[in-house]
């Protein structure tokens, strides 16, 4: 019994040893914006007031573009996930992008306010301030999601919409990031405020590309940089808790805008089945499946998806 006893202490100790060698391993404090900018920000980058946040935004292309095409990125990642669509517009359009509350240099907001209507709210504001009336309004993910939630509270803003994998409708995944289940689960999140191991970010990347081969050291270094600016890891959790799928679902037929419909057939986080129901509901819509891509597939493959929004462009009136 004894011998028992002192196998079971000396597992427990093994075990918190190996726990306390693990926090110290992947230990990642929260980074200070201005220590971030210098590597993710370029000349485009520019810092702009919006509701008490300095919000990251980049404006380029041509400034007399009647219709400016605004892009939004997914939970998590930045405005960085655009490059490549707007290496291939920027001759043709003028492209605005920015860093949503809660993810990239942008960082948290300041009342924890993570709710789609903020999130719509926060697109007009960026739109006000740079005195832009109306404008084309793409997004993927949680932008998706903004995106076509803004086309339905602000009708008359919102032009045309460019969905690529949007939530907002319900769904159930096939297989989710393991950055996601952690900011989801309760011990876990307070854990992964102080801790970020590399591996959860490269494993969380390469979940959401239809081919993980593409994931680059630099690609897994701009989400592991970007998800340690301060308080976004707090952020992750809250918008997980207030943002959810559904809260909108009925307003969908309300848009009346022609929309282009971008989907990954290899997404295992929002099914590619749920292109036909945003097929359906929105009237002036049109959709685009892509085999061997996943959830980001602008940023896995951004030639071969930008080429059918240069010919979605191209048939709207501007």
């Amino acid at each position: 019994m004894f011998r028992l006893l002192k196998f079971f202490v000396a597992s427990i100790l093994l075990i918190f040893i190996a726990l306390v060698g693990l926090l110290v391993a992947y230990t990642v404090p929260d980074r200070p914006v201005d220590e971030l900018k210098p590597r993710w920000t370029n000349a485009a980058s520019q810092f702009v007031d919006i509701e008490g946040m300095q919000l990251h935004l980049r404006d380029e292309g041509l400034r007399n573009d009647s219709i400016p095409v605004v892009l939004l990125h997914g939970t998590s990642a930045s405005l960085h996930t655009w490059d490549g669509w707007v290496d291939e517009l920027k001759a043709q359009h003028r492209i605005i992008r920015y860093d949503m509350p809660g993810f990239g240099l942008t960082g948290p907001a300041p009342n924890s306010d993570y709710s789609i209507e903020r999130y719509a709210r926060t697109v007009i504001a960026v739109m006000d301030e740079l005195g832009i009336e109306e404008f084309l309004l793409g997004g993927n993910s949680l932008g998706g999601y903004v995106a076509w939630a803004t086309a339905v509270l602000y009708p008359e803003r919102v032009k045309q919409l460019v969905l690529v994998d949007p939530s907002g409708l319900p769904f159930e995944s096939q297989s989710v990031p393991l950055g996601f289940k952690i900011a989801q689960t309760p011990i876990l999140k307070e854990l992964m405020e102080g801790v970020l191991p590399r591996f959860v970010i490269r494993q969380s990347v390469e979940n959401v590309f239809g081919d993980p081969s593409r994931v680059t050291t630099e690609l897994v270094d701009r989400y592991f940089e970007l998800t340690s600016r301060a308080g976004n890891r707090l952020a992750l959790a809250e918008r997980f808790k207030q943002t959810q799928p559904g809260a909108m679902a009925t307003r969908l037929q309300e848009i009346e805008v022609p929309t282009l419909i971008l989907w990954g057939q290899q997404d295992r986080l929002i099914p590619p089945m749920l292109a036909n129901r945003f097929e359906h509901h929105i009237e002036q819509s049109q959709v685009v499946l892509f085999d061997k891509l996943g959830h980001v597939p602008h940023e896995e493959d951004p030639v071969s998806t930008v080429a059918i929004l240069k010919e979605f462009l191209s048939q709207l009136p501007r």
